[in-house]
């Protein structure tokens, strides 16, 4: 297993960074658009690029990434696209949350890898939707899979906008089997719900973890689908909706829902557990908090 995926583990993490460099050219071109939205008398906004690192306990390189984070926007009020390659021995608590969901072998030998792809979008214009999405690959010396996703959390739902995004997604997965966008629908519209607020965090999308099918190459080209469907599932929206105006009750609206979204981020979800949990950078790891919410 170890020397079988040398190769796939290079190449998975290229192809990750390798989206980064093509969503934050697209986000970047938002921003230059001439008709931006009613922010567009001010300066087109900028990712800026930071290094990351994991800390080992022993000192030792244990990997790390970049985070892109634009803040004040035109478009966007706060973006972050992330991007790393982290390794090392699994901690106590993370191997025995990995066990649980079935990983093999972890009592035996608790050597990780993991690679992907990290963004949430919170924008200006509350007509336009806040997003997320991610893809990743984790290995083990027993076991090795594949996950991530994308859903869609307006806080002012349009119909045709929603239905624009699933119909994306869905054109990505049907190649890879007619029913496995239903199941990746269902499995996010589990996975995005906040049990404390009995509602869903947004209007869904499409998720999937410990993807392992026994044949690295198809689901690879699976999770290079999911990332590929994100720019044509969610630019069109942004250029529909980012000149429409806004009120005082809109942007109150948006700051409620934004609230909603940094309580599931805090306590549901399990990328947020197991970034802190494996030590990396905290402030890449917490980047997909909005700036500014409200609670009632």
């Amino acid at each position: 297993m170890t020397e079988m995926l040398q190769e796939e583990r290079a190449r998975a993490a290229d192809w990750f960074r390798a989206l980064r460099d093509e969503i934050v050219a697209a986000f970047e071109g938002l921003e230059d658009a001439q008709d931006a939205g009613p922010l567009s008398d001010r300066a087109p906004g900028r990712f800026q690029v930071t290094q990351t690192e994991r800390a080992s306990d022993d000192g030792s390189d244990a990997g790390g990434g970049l985070m892109s984070v634009m803040r004040g926007g035109r478009v966007f009020e706060k973006v972050g696209v992330n991007v790393s390659t982290v390794f090392g021995t699994l901690g106590e608590a993370a191997q025995k949350a990995m066990a649980a969901r079935g990983v093999p072998g972890m009592d035996r030998d608790p050597r990780f890898w993991a690679s992907g792809i990290s963004l949430v979008a919170h924008m200006q214009n509350p007509h336009v939707p806040a997003v997320h999405m991610n893809t990743r690959m984790f290995w083990t010396p027993n076991a090795w899979w594949f996950g991530g996703g994308s859903d869609l959390n307006p806080c002012i739902e349009y119909e045709d906008d929603t239905a624009h995004f699933h119909a994306t997604q869905k054109a990505h997965l049907d190649p890879h089997g007619e029913g496995l966008y239903p199941e990746l629908k269902a499995w996010a519209d589990e996975y995005f719900y906040i049990p404390h607020r009995k509602r869903a965090r947004g209007v869904g999308g499409i998720f999937m973890d410990d993807r392992n099918t026994g044949d690295w190459e198809a689901d690879f080209a699976l999770t290079q689908d999911i990332g590929r469907a994100f720019l044509p599932a969610f630019v069109p929206l942004v250029e529909r909706r980012r000149q429409t105006p806004w009120t005082e009750a809109d942007k109150d609206v948006q700051l409620v829902h934004r609230g909603i979204y940094a309580e599931y981020n805090l306590v549901y979800d399990r990328g947020t557990k197991f970034g802190l949990a494996t030590g990396h950078d905290a402030n890449a790891v917490l980047m997909s908090l909005p700036p500014l919410a409200k609670w009632v």
